[in-house]
């Protein structure tokens, strides 16, 4: 009887260890499931040599669009905030989460932005005329598009 008593314990423990459970918040586009989930900061390191690679990161809102939620951007360690758009333009943020947590699933992406699509981001973060006028350049950075969003609870 020990034995068997000891034996459902372990399965029970065992199986609490081991269990992943959803993420709570609010959800956007496809479901999260958990799994390997990394700290925005460390995915360029994951991506290694790829310019694109499935995976999900959680990190912090720094900004949201400000005319519909089409777009958000998280807190990097370089202090250059990373873009995140969402798949098929299918969903969009609420706007008044600057500061939350959020678990992505999605697309890393190493890409350049053109002169046109900064100034397109400029205008929709509400940037005056004079500060639009002085992107020149193109720009090359990381940035994630989500396919599903949770913005966390905690």
């Amino acid at each position: 009887m020990k034995k068997i008593i000891l034996s459902l314990s372990f399965c029970l423990f065992g199986a609490v260890a081991f269990a992943q459970t959803a993420y709570t918040g609010q959800k956007f586009g496809e479901e999260v499931k958990p799994g390997d989930v990394k700290p925005a900061a460390k995915m360029e390191a994951a991506m290694g040599d790829k310019k694109t690679a499935e995976m999900k990161i959680e990190g912090k809102v720094v900004d949201v669009c400000k005319k519909k939620g089409c777009w958000m951007t998280l807190e990097m360690p370089n202090g250059d905030p990373m873009r995140v758009t969402f798949k098929d333009y299918a969903f969009f943020m609420p706007k008044d989460i600057v500061g939350k947590k959020v678990v992505l699933d999605g697309l890393a992406k190493k890409q350049t932005i053109s002169v046109e699509t900064l100034r397109h981001y400029a205008e929709d973060a509400k940037k005056t005329p004079e500060e639009v006028a002085k992107i020149t350049d193109p720009k090359k950075e990381l940035a994630f598009e989500a396919k599903g969003v949770v913005i966390l609870d905690k």
